[in-house]
């Protein structure tokens, strides 16, 4: 089935993004430079790399919050930082997930669902039951454990549906069965022609998900 934008004819199209020669430097520090990707849906790319390699600054990047020193990122035919400043339909984990702490999970996703208006409650109870937390808990964020947490962000990322993934660490602090859970809904996204790009230091995660892997050094 397709679940992305369709043409005058009916066809299922899916997010391409070409990345054009881009460099970033900080300073007198070059993190990296003339980068060139094409990344499309349908797929799952891994990026790898030490930390402090640039996996997180490439993300950045790539969904409009780090501005690039030269180089461009088209999307769908767009360029980013000028026909568009962000990445029009986008699920994103990026470092430490950041939430209100005196609000339950739900309340927190609400708050967030509320800016586009895209989704009702039961749709973030459905994410947040898909990513295994309780639907219905008041339990405070200020009481989630880590992996808890990072369920909640997973919860955010998915809930609209978004045509781009783009997630940082994404099994930070999960367990073996949350790993597992988390990876077959990642694995269904794809197959509803989501591009998703996982940065992470788990060598297992990147095998077992990748169609493609990055390799930053």
């Amino acid at each position: 089935p397709c679940f992305s934008p369709q043409d005058q004819k009916g066809a299922c199209q899916m997010t391409k993004i070409h990345v054009h020669n881009i460099s970033k430097r900080f300073k007198q520090k070059t993190v990296f430079q003339d980068l060139s990707l094409t990344l499309e849906g349908g797929k799952i790319y891994g990026v790898v790399g030490y930390n402090g390699s640039g996996k997180t600054v490439l993300l950045k990047c790539l969904c409009g919050l780090e501005p690039l020193t030269s180089g461009q990122i088209d999307i769908d035919g767009q360029v980013l930082g000028r026909d568009m400043q962000f990445l029009p339909s986008l699920g994103l984990i990026l470092e430490t997930p950041g939430f209100l702490e005196a609000y339950s999970g739900f309340d927190n996703l609400k708050q967030l669902a509320l800016i586009k208006g895209k989704i009702d409650d039961a749709t973030i109870r459905e994410h947040l039951a898909l990513v295994g937390l309780d639907p219905n808990s008041r339990q405070k964020v200020k009481h989630y454990s880590l992996g808890m947490k990072q369920k909640l962000a997973l919860a955010q990322a998915f809930m609209e549906s978004p045509d781009v993934i783009l997630l940082d660490e994404p099994m930070n602090g999960l367990d073996k069965q949350s790993v597992a859970n988390i990876r077959q809904v990642l694995l269904d996204y794809r197959s509803k022609g989501r591009l998703i790009l996982i940065a992470s230091h788990l060598e297992q995660d990147i095998e077992l998900l990748s169609d493609q892997v990055i390799h930053m050094s």
